[in-house]
């Protein structure tokens, strides 16, 4: 006969479990109340009471009034700026001879004498700074343009020599002259060479108030040609070249004469420190390298140095070799 037996039960699940000990009853929902209670912190807005609109009144059309036209005043004109009064600046009259043998001896130009490869030359260096004058006037420059600075890196290279020939061959011009301000206070050398005698210069003026520039200056005999001597060597020629009184002194140089052009000689510029100061106050430098002497190292200082010119300009001293062959001089009947 088969055994019946009672399965055994399922296992309970978690939640089973759970109620069995805890008596939670089983799990049902809360009962929901029919009504809720009106909240007690709820505040109700009112509605503002309808205000009635104001009746529009109709626009009224303004009077027209008459009104005069505005009385036009006349105002004085306001009254011209005066011009500034310039002193008139002009240069003595006596003539100082210049020694013909002292040219001949340094080897400089002759005024009367025959077109030679040296004046040829020069008259090619002249054009080009004539030329660069003109174009620095139509920039605005002034004065400024009419000066020229001939300047050598180091001694012995030749811009005393160059800037009397230059004087010379400028002089020469027929629209313009030429005033030769020797700016070596340290080894001043033109007036040796031309011939001339010693005075009161450039470097004077510039340390008293009380002298005038072109009461220095020097006419001589060669038309069109005056000379500004040195002066007294100082101890601090590069600080009065630095003063205010320096353009002064150079405006009346140049004041009622827009024909004139100044060339100053300077010292060189690596062995003394004028020509780094006169360089502010020219148009155009000429730096002069001597072709059996001048380093390329020195030359690229000395135009460092000069920088502050706006127009630096180089010529080749004692060059005894033409790429082109050409030899100036033979073409007017004389062999140079």
């Amino acid at each position: 006969m088969t055994e019946h037996r009672k399965l055994p039960d399922p296992p309970k699940t978690l939640l089973e479990r759970a109620e069995s000990l805890f008596g939670l009853g089983g799990f049902k929902p809360a009962d929901m109340p029919s009504e809720l209670a009106p909240p007690v912190n709820r505040r109700v807005k009112k509605r503002p009471a309808p205000v009635a609109a104001a009746p529009v009144a109709a626009p009224v059309a303004p009077l027209a009034v008459p009104v005069a036209p505005p009385v036009a005043v006349a105002q004085p004109a306001p009254a011209p700026e005066p011009e500034p009064v310039y002193e008139d600046v002009s240069f003595p009259t006596q003539v100082h001879p210049i020694s013909r043998e002292a040219l001949a001896i340094h080897g400089l130009i002759q005024p009367e004498g025959q077109v030679t490869e040296l004046l040829e030359e020069f008259r090619i260096v002249k054009r080009r700074v004539l030329a660069s004058v003109a174009k620095a006037r139509q920039q605005g420059s002034g004065a400024m343009a009419q000066r020229v600075l001939v300047c050598s890196p180091l001694p012995n290279e030749g811009k005393s020599y160059c800037a009397v020939n230059l004087a010379l061959a400028m002089a020469a011009e027929k629209d313009s002259e030429v005033l030769l301000v020797d700016a070596d206070f340290a080894k001043p050398s033109v007036l040796k060479m031309l011939g001339l005698p010693k005075g009161p210069g450039f470097m004077d003026v510039l340390a008293r108030d009380d002298l005038k520039v072109e009461d220095c200056v020097l006419a001589t005999d060669v038309a069109g040609l005056h000379v500004l001597p040195a002066g007294n060597h100082t101890t601090s020629d590069s600080e009065y070249l630095a003063s205010h009184r320096t353009a002064e002194v150079l405006d009346r140089l140049t004041r009622g004469a827009p024909g004139r052009i100044v060339i100053f000689d300077s010292p060189p510029a690596l062995a003394a420190s004028p020509a780094a100061e006169l360089a502010k106050h020219v148009g155009q430098a000429i730096v002069v390298a001597r072709a059996d002497r001048t380093g390329q190292t020195a030359l690229e200082d000395a135009l460092t140095l000069l920088s502050a010119c706006p127009d630096l300009k180089l010529l080749l001293n004692a060059a005894h070799f033409s790429p082109s062959g050409r030899r100036f001089g033979a073409y007017y009947g004389e062999e140079a």
